[in-house]
């Protein structure tokens, strides 16, 4: 369950005004909904912080690139080696030479490609550290302004239609004269975009980060 999810699957509610038990008997609560998701998805401070990550995992993968290469010159190499100690026609003597060749830069390739695992690993892990932290400052960000336009609408209560329980069931299955205050934040949320910052349909939708692996060969 990702980290949105559990953000999400608690309704805005404890902060936003009397409670049932204390409500008066002939009172009417006045109840509003939010989707937390979309808020989350179309804010443009999402987005610019999507284009970032997108910016240095192609810096990581580009450094990648670059140890992969070394590491296949060396295979050649080792190739090429091979093929040498299989000739039948090389005298023992050079066939020790070219095996002593062959060690160093086999263990060489090993040094290089256990290194390049260690890099992409820490790379990742460090880089998805830093968006998760980003990340939950926007969900603040937009958790704070939802609280802000309950107090200043007197909504008794802010529910999240976009929260799932743990058995992946929508937390809000029904509510009766509810507002949906989704829009009316949004143009609140994007006041300040800049043009190029909105995201488009055919971008595809910000996510949080996942864990970084813990080894193998991507």
């Amino acid at each position: 369950m990702t980290m949105i999810r559990r953000f999400f699957t608690v309704a805005l509610a404890a902060a936003f005004g009397c409670s049932l038990a204390t409500a008066a008997p002939d009172s009417k609560l006045k109840i509003a909904t939010v989707d937390m998701q979309e808020l989350f998805k179309q804010y443009y401070r999402t987005n610019e912080a999507q284009k970032q990550i997108n910016v240095e995992r192609a810096h990581i993968q580009k450094d990648n690139n670059e140890r992969m290469t070394k590491i296949r010159d060396i295979d050649t190499s080792l190739s090429n080696l091979r093929k040498q100690l299989d000739d039948p026609a090389i005298n023992d003597s050079k066939k020790q030479a070219l095996f002593k060749d062959w060690q160093v830069q086999q263990q060489e390739g090993i040094a290089l490609d256990r290194e390049r695992r260690e890099f992409l690993q820490r790379r990742n892990q460090m880089l998805n550290e830093k968006m998760m932290q980003r990340m939950k400052g926007i969900l603040e960000e937009i958790r704070k302004l939802v609280e802000e336009h309950a107090k200043a609408e007197d909504f008794d209560y802010v529910f999240d239609k976009s929260g799932m329980s743990t058995s992946q069931v929508p937390f809000l299955l029904y509510t009766k004269d509810a507002t949906d205050i989704t829009a009316s934040l949004l143009k609140n949320l994007n006041k300040d975009a800049p043009a190029d910052s909105l995201r488009s349909d055919s971008d595809p939708a910000p996510e949080l980060p996942s864990p970084a692996p813990t080894g193998g060969t991507p």
